[in-house]
């Protein structure tokens, strides 16, 4: 059994202005440097203290340096970085606002966007690369039990958290804030919800 703790990276200047990001390698601004030292913080207090610590990100800029700052803050090695962990591609919405988004292709999870990657094959890339992770967090503690920290994104995140309770969380509307945890345990082919660490730091 594997605990997984799910953190949406850092804001960027897209992220403030509601703009689509998907795909597009947006970088951190400096909000998003200090929620990636929040959530480091928060991580600090709730780790099993002596327990190995993994961490994992997505290969998108904006992931990878919330987790290099939360790898710091915590005094670990550097994150690995997985390209299954990245966002959903949003195709010809990629850089629009959302409000553009609503008034082109109206709700946003049943829009069929020219381009966009289908949500089931979101959630499939999503589980494939967490089960990955998984595994090389197992050797890379020579079988030890860890506890691993995964940076990517907020679609990404809503599609594994869906999988896990059945669609029930996260409800229709709320929103992943830049930086909140979210901790889950994989078991197997099982994904788990546990109690959210936080909504957003």
């Amino acid at each position: 059994m594997t605990p997984l703790t799910l953190i949406r990276h850092g804001e960027t200047d897209w992220n403030r202005d509601r703009r689509i990001q998907g795909s597009t390698d947006i970088p951190l601004n400096d909000t998003g440097r200090q929620q990636a030292k929040d959530a480091a913080t928060l991580l600090r207090e709730t780790l099993e203290p002596g327990t190995p610590v993994v961490i994992a990100a997505s290969d998108l800029s904006r992931a990878r340096e919330t987790a290099e700052i939360i790898a710091d803050e915590l005094g670990i090695d550097r994150p690995s970085l997985y390209p299954a962990l990245r966002e959903r591609a949003y195709g010809e919405a990629e850089g629009i606002d959302a409000t553009e988004f609503a008034a082109r292709w109206g709700d946003w999870h049943t829009a069929e966007v020219p381009g966009a990657e289908p949500w089931p094959a979101l959630r499939l890339r999503a589980l494939a690369g967490l089960r990955a992770v998984a595994d090389d967090a197992v050797r890379a503690t020579a079988g030890a039990a860890a506890s691993v920290i995964v940076v990517t994104h907020g679609a990404l995140i809503r599609e594994v958290l869906r999988s896990a309770t059945d669609g029930a969380y996260p409800v229709v509307g709320q929103r992943l804030a830049n930086g909140s945890a979210h901790a889950l345990e994989l078991d197997g082919e099982v994904l788990r919800l546990l109690t959210p660490v936080a909504d957003g730091v």
